[in-house]
C-alpha cells in the first residue's frame, strides 16, 4: 500500500490514484513490486530535523528514503521536504509539480536499487528518473 502524509506542513495536490498507479509501474520495470511505501511530506525544519536524529548529516535536502524492502518487494519511508522541492524547481526553472514528481521517483528508485552517490551514479539516476517521469505522462 502507498500511503501519503504529512507533518508540520500541508499535502500537495497530487493525482494519488494516477501517481500509485505511475509507482507501481516504475517499480515493475525493475522487477519490484510494491509493499508498504508511506511518503511523509514535511518543511525543511522537520527534514534537517529527521536528517540530524537518523543520519547525523546536518543539512537540508529533498528526500530521506528509508529502505525496509525485502527481495523483491519495495517498502520504506520517504520523508520530502516540499520547502526544498519548491526551491530547487525555482532554481532549476522547472515547474514544481515536475520537481515533485521527480523527487517522488527518486525515493522510489533508490528502493528499486539505484544509488546516486558514487561516480557515475547520479547520471544513472537522472537517466531513471527523466524515464520515468516520461512513463508517469502515460499515467495521467
Amino acid at each position: 500500500m502507498i500511503s501519503y502524509q504529512s507533518i508540520d506542513i500541508a499535502i500537495p495536490k497530487l493525482k494519488r490514484r494516477d501517481t500509485t498507479r505511475w509507482i507501481r509501474s516504475v517499480a515493475a520495470t525493475y522487477g519490484k513490486k510494491v509493499g508498504d511505501v508511506a511518503y511523509i511530506f514535511v518543511s525543511d525544519d522537520k527534514i534537517l530535523e529527521v536528517n540530524r536524529q537518523y543520519l547525523q548529516h546536518d543539512y537540508y535536502t529533498d528526500i530521506i528514503t528509508f529502505d525496509d524492502s525485502e527481495g523483491d518487494v519495495i517498502s520504506g519511508d520517504l520523508f520530502i521536504s516540499l520547502d526544498t522541492v519548491r526551491s530547487n524547481s525555482e532554481q532549476q526553472g522547472t515547474a514544481y509539480e515536475e520537481e515533485l514528481h521527480r523527487v517522488i521517483i527518486h525515493g522510489i528508485l533508490h528502493l528499486c536499487g539505484l544509488n546516486d552517490k558514487g561516480p557515475g551514479e547520479r547520471e544513472i539516476m537522472e537517466t531513471a528518473e527523466n524515464k520515468a517521469l516520461k512513463l508517469m505522462n502515460l499515467h495521467q
